[in-house]
């Protein structure tokens, strides 16, 4: 599926021949990821292409005039358009000419050298392990020496992801995003901005059920259990009086296959919390606590007289979802790092046979379609399992998308719509 690149804004530079060229910031998933030339992106298409032939998107063509205003747009438009289906492949993700590229511009941007460094990693627990990495290291890489270094299976790999996580009011943790495979760990937590910020370490599936993929490995085994532990504690996972006692009992003991049992069976068991926000339903301003997982979408509602009402949408009764940046980015020699303030998520559901918008403001929005492309692309793989017809067409069940909308034009974002998932 399309990743969240996005590029709202773009500057213009003195060139040394004194002429002007323009550095295009690009975002994903709401953060400012790196600053690239167009010659740049064009050299880094004709490598791609030597590769992999036809089979990339198309590149905008060059201009040998001045381009005006309305060119200009329309360049940047389609620069994000190729960002976003160049991710769909994943042989091509995973190809050395595209890895090589995005790391170089990462550290460019940000003026961060290749060299030896330590990076912290927050488990699920809240301890920190230290690991010596290079600065260059993707998430991938880090990933695999985080794994190494706890004894985790090399093959499980995929079930567990990095994070940027950051601490706020009352030691209570904020998911920010998932880092991607090719970002640099190291300079996404340098150049983010973000206060009491780290790089975590956390399973990266949103079905519960998968928790029994893992159940022969210790090292994974003692992931989930910390942060089921760590879920209870923080009110993301909601037990009854009755579950929380035996659960308790359960970790007296150190039964961590009994206790992760058990834990599946409580509410929100799995599912992502987002931060407070506020929401339109059933009317505008009403405050907001969402918990994503298990094929729904879990909403606590703080209506205006101070009662609450718990709404939940299946993943099955919902059409589609964009993320709509509501700010203005300034066209300045330092644009700022992150989208997340002014964001939008609205997702189009079904009820009694009609569809109807469900609109959230939340700076989590990227990650919020994040958990909503997972729970659909799990939905995907177990149809595929269950019916191997499946694996010989599965483009035909990859969503369309729709819209980042900003103030600098419209942005298509990757956020896909589900197709009778």
């Amino acid at each position: 599926m399309k990743m969240h690149f996005c590029i709202p804004v773009s500057q213009q530079r003195p060139d040394a021949l004194g002429g002007r060229y323009t550095l295009y910031s690009v975002y994903l998933d709401g953060l400012l990821f790196c600053r690239v030339r167009y010659s740049q992106l064009h050299r880094w298409n004709e490598q791609l292409r030597r590769v992999f032939g036809n089979c990339l998107p198309p590149f905008p063509p060059k201009y040998y005039l001045a381009m005006t205003t309305s060119m200009a747009n329309e360049r940047r438009d389609q620069l994000e358009h190729y960002l976003q289906n160049v991710t769909v492949d994943p042989n091509m993700l995973r190809s050395d000419v595209f890895v090589e590229f995005l790391k170089r511009v990462q550290l460019d941007t940000f003026s961060i050298t290749a060299k030896k460094a330590a990076l912290d990693i927050l488990l699920p627990d809240g301890r920190s392990m230290e690991v010596e990495i290079l600065t260059s290291d993707t998430a991938e890489r880090v990933l695999e020496v985080v794994s190494h270094k706890i004894g985790l299976c090399r093959e499980l790999l995929g079930y567990f992801g990095l994070f940027l996580i950051r601490f706020c009011k009352e030691g209570k943790l904020s998911v920010m995003k998932k880092l991607a495979d090719f970002e640099l760990p190291y300079v996404s937590l340098r150049s983010s901005e973000l206060e009491n910020c780290k790089v975590g370490l956390r399973k990266w599936y949103l079905d519960p059920s998968l928790d029994s993929m893992l159940m022969d490995c210790r090292a994974a085994v003692n992931l989930i259990y910390m942060q089921a532990i760590q879920d209870i504690q923080g009110g993301w996972a909601e037990p009854t009086r009755a579950q929380r006692q035996k659960l308790e009992a359960l970790q007296e003991e150190g039964n961590q296959t009994k206790f992760l049992e058990l834990s599946r069976e409580v509410r929100h068991y799995g599912c992502v919390q987002l931060d407070p926000c506020t929401c339109d339903y059933p009317e505008p301003g009403c405050g907001a606590v969402l918990s994503v997982g298990n094929n729904e979408i879990s909403c606590c509602v703080t209506l205006p007289g101070n009662q609450t009402q718990h709404v939940v949408f299946p993943m099955s009764r919902v059409k589609c979802w964009q993320v709509t940046f509501l700010g203005t980015l300034l066209d300045m020699d330092g644009p700022q790092r992150t989208l997340n303030q002014n964001l939008e998520l609205r997702f189009q559901y079904s009820e009694e046979s009609h569809w109807q918008w469900f609109v959230l403001y939340t700076k989590q929005a990227f990650l919020l379609s994040s958990c909503l492309k997972k729970m659909i692309s799990e939905k995907m793989a177990k149809r595929a399992a269950e019916n191997p017809e499946m694996q010989k067409d599965y483009s035909s069940f990859l969503p369309r998308t729709s819209k980042i909308k900003t103030a600098e034009g419209d942005c298509v974002s990757g956020t896909p719509e589900e197709e009778g998932l």
